[in-house]
């Protein structure tokens, strides 16, 4: 933060920041696994893009901001990380109101692994809740560049714990299925997998998802997904780079499928995690003391 590495309860922000007051910011969050980043690159090109659509800059590079991440890493000494970085609008010295006047702020951090789903949840497959709260539409916020406009998530997410379930899925302005409070759906029907392709983020666990069917000559579509089809599907899993892939096994009170965690989905899940040794992915850290490059 400020251009130096300090303990994360020692960072501040002010409360003048539009990143703060208008939630004017953008951001990504990569995640290490046995001491290395999986898909780095896909998270710096998408937060470098995200950057670029909203107007800001920063005075790193690609390859700089890598650096820094993997000394925030590397200072905290976590095998398994979640590692946010950030670009808020920030503060100009007059509080003028044109947010070309601000001066850009970088942010990172480095904190223990975290999951959407409970061990208990991956297990058992998540409880979700279908609710009428529509997802920001696209032609207002971009939800290809992570933003931090959470409020419809909010409140999706309150109308699911009112129901008993433990997340939320989104509707987009069509009525279909769009996302949920940090992660992508999928559904599984008759063998072809299918996922929202309107008003989500793409998600890098999600574009994995694609690479998976390719290699396993498994039909994937990006296509609209009506609540029913959604309801009706064999199986049906949530990505996110906070679990990667979990399963879901209740929606809206109902099982989907035989009401357990399903046979691809399982596939899928272990997959995902053996990429994670694949040299194309990885990106290893050197923690202090350490002989690996």
């Amino acid at each position: 933060m400020d251009g130096q590495y300090l303990p994360i309860q020692e960072a501040k922000l002010s409360v003048l920041d539009y990143g703060f007051l208008h939630s004017d910011a953008t951001y990504d969050v990569a995640h290490v696994w046995k001491g290395a980043f999986f898909r780095l690159g896909d998270h710096l090109e998408r937060f470098f893009c995200g950057m670029a659509e909203l107007h800001m800059s920063i005075p790193y590079s690609k390859a700089q901001v890598a650096e820094i991440l993997h000394n925030c890493v590397a200072l905290s000494g976590f095998e398994s990380a979640y590692v946010e970085f950030i670009c808020t609008r920030g503060t100009s010295p007059d509080f003028s109101r044109d947010p070309r006047d601000a001066e850009n702020r970088f942010i990172a951090f480095a904190i223990p692994f975290g999951s959407v789903a409970n061990e208990e949840q991956m297990e058992r497959g998540l409880h979700l809740a279908v609710t009428d709260v529509l997802r920001i539409p696209p032609s207002s916020v971009d939800p290809t560049v992570k933003n931090y406009h959470w409020l419809d998530m909010v409140k999706a997410l309150y109308a699911a714990y009112e129901r008993g379930a433990d997340t939320a899925v989104l509707l987009d302005t069509n009525g279909n299925v769009s996302e949920g409070p940090g992660f992508n759906m999928f559904a599984i029907k008759d063998g072809v997998v299918s996922t929202p392709d309107l008003s989500v983020l793409l998600g890098i666990t999600r574009q994995t998802i694609f690479d998976l069917c390719a290699e396993m000559g498994i039909q994937c579509h990006a296509q609209d997904i009506a609540v029913e089809d959604l309801k009706s599907a064999d199986e049906a899993f949530v990505t996110s780079t906070a679990g990667g892939v979990m399963p879901v096994t209740t929606i809206d009170g109902q099982s989907v499928g035989s009401g357990e965690v399903g046979l691809l989905s399982k596939r899928m899940m272990a997959l995902y995690w053996q990429l994670h040794e694949d040299d194309r992915y990885r990106s290893v850290i050197s923690y202090p003391g350490s002989t690996e490059q």
